[in-house]
């Protein structure tokens, strides 16, 4: 970390500003040689210039404003300068070439960030959350993401790890007097703390379902036979015409999928080929991928139309899927209740039913409700869990917790049998060792490249 980097830090496109940064030990120099304003070299930290930045002919590029953040009071904890010039694809392409020519050079995905790690401003966790923030789609996940970037999930673990660590330390000390026969750690104690260790790593890897949920969305299939109404509610949900609506059976041959947000949670909505034997092959191509699509989905909304009802095909189907293991939440929708309004929704043992019509529901928000309360419903567990604790939402930290958990429960159980501090302390380090990993306290180059670099260039 000993040059200086530089990136565009917004996103591209027009817009009224943009943001080019810099940081390293020689940021505030590189800016000040190509800085038509104020001397930057007496600047003092966190003050804003205004100046014009010009090329390495000297000629001017754009007006901009300047603003100084010095080591070790900044996001990265070197010199960072951040020039904010006009918007567009132009202006910040040359402002940062110009910065590239005085000496800076081009930053890696992620190095911003990964130098607010290296030099203490931020656990790892807490840097894996930038990410999460910047990829949130939804009230939910930002939530979750800003809870993270916080340091609550970080405190959390932090306090698992001291007091594994302690212990450990007692452990390990008895083994140096063990020609004395003392003992130094309170066993009932250890005991306990891996009991409450245990339980805590349990309840951690038990949200992680929720935070897939709040990164990748609820996946809600619409199935069914054709002209059943699917495409119309997925317009419906999704608030504009997102699939094409037509009476000729089989127009909907692939899958397509559109997102809305219910109640700070994603949901995305697959409309899929309607099911039934056909000769034709590209839609019975459509229907393989759509069986296919049911057997991946959070929740199955199957429509049928009223006015028809359901086949036996569908009834023996229906009744498989409630059956069955898998975790599919099937909803059963009569539709096009407008056209039969006396007519009850079929009536299949373990089945959530509903009523509604869907091309009423595309201009009545009012007729939607009572679906999208059953949709919030199928979920309502995974809400209530993201208000009310931190949530695992990273493979990597799930795959460390549950090694964390496994040396636990390994220690545990050599305190049960007794065995000698030597091998106790091996599960207790074990422990640690997948504690820290999650928060950075170990770790190597690999795994800090490999987290990296699923960053933007300029964060």
């Amino acid at each position: 970390m000993d040059d200086t980097i530089a990136a565009i830090a917004t996103a591209r496109g027009r817009a009224a500003l943009a943001v080019v940064r810099t940081s390293g030990p020689g940021a505030v120099s590189v800016v000040d040689d190509c800085f038509r304003g104020a001397d930057l070299l007496e600047a003092e930290s966190h003050t804003a210039h205004v100046g014009f930045l010009v090329d390495d002919e000297g000629n001017d590029i754009d007006q901009v404003v300047v603003t100084v953040f010095r080591a070790p009071n900044s996001a990265t904890g070197e010199h960072v300068v951040e020039v904010s010039c006009h918007g567009g694809d132009l202006a910040p392409k040359m402002v940062l070439q110009s910065l590239l020519d005085h000496g800076a050079r081009m930053a890696e995905p992620g190095e911003f960030t990964e130098r607010a790690f290296l030099n203490g401003k931020m656990d790892l966790a807490q840097a894996e959350a930038v990410a999460d923030l910047i990829h949130a789609t939804s009230t939910k996940a930002h939530e979750a993401s800003l809870t993270h970037l916080k340091g609550r999930y970080s405190e959390l673990l932090e306090a698992l790890r001291e007091e594994l660590l302690n212990l450990c330390s007692l452990v390990e000390l008895e083994i140096d007097f063990s020609d004395e026969d003392v003992e130094f750690a309170d066993r009932e104690r250890l005991e306990a703390l891996l009991d409450e260790t245990e339980e805590i790593l349990q309840g951690l890897l038990d949200s992680y379902p929720t935070g897939e949920k709040l990164k990748d969305g609820v996946r809600v299939v619409i199935g069914g036979r054709p002209n059943a109404g699917k495409s119309t509610l997925l317009n419906a949900l999704v608030g504009h015409d997102r699939a094409i609506v037509s009476e000729t059976p089989g127009t909907t041959r692939d899958e397509i999928e559109a997102e809305a947000e219910i109640k700070g949670m994603r949901f995305r909505f697959v409309d899929t080929a309607g099911l039934r034997d056909t000769a034709d092959e590209i839609e019975a191509e459509g229907v393989r991928r759509a069986t296919e699509s049911i057997e991946e989905a959070d929740v199955l909304l199957y429509l049928y139309d009223l006015t028809v009802g359901l086949d036996s095909e569908e009834i023996e189907f229906l009744n498989d899927l409630s059956d069955d293991a898998s975790d599919v939440q099937p909803v059963l929708l009569g539709n096009k209740a407008d056209e039969a309004p006396d007519l009850p929704v079929a009536d299949l043992d373990g089945l959530s039913a509903l009523k509604l019509s869907a091309l009423r529901a595309r201009d009545d928000a009012d007729a939607l409700q009572p679906l999208l309360d059953r949709l919030t419903n199928t979920v309502a567990e995974h809400l209530s869990r993201a208000e009310a604790s931190p949530v695992v939402m990273n493979q990597r930290h799930r795959q460390h917790l549950g090694d964390a958990l496994d040396a636990v429960q390994q220690a545990r159980t050599a305190l049960h049998q007794g065995v000698s501090g030597d091998m106790l302390t091996l599960d207790l380090r074990a422990a640690l060792q997948e504690l820290g990993a999650i928060t950075g306290e170990i770790t190597n180059e690999d795994v800090l490249d490999q987290i990296f670099s699923r960053f933007c260039i300029g964060k």
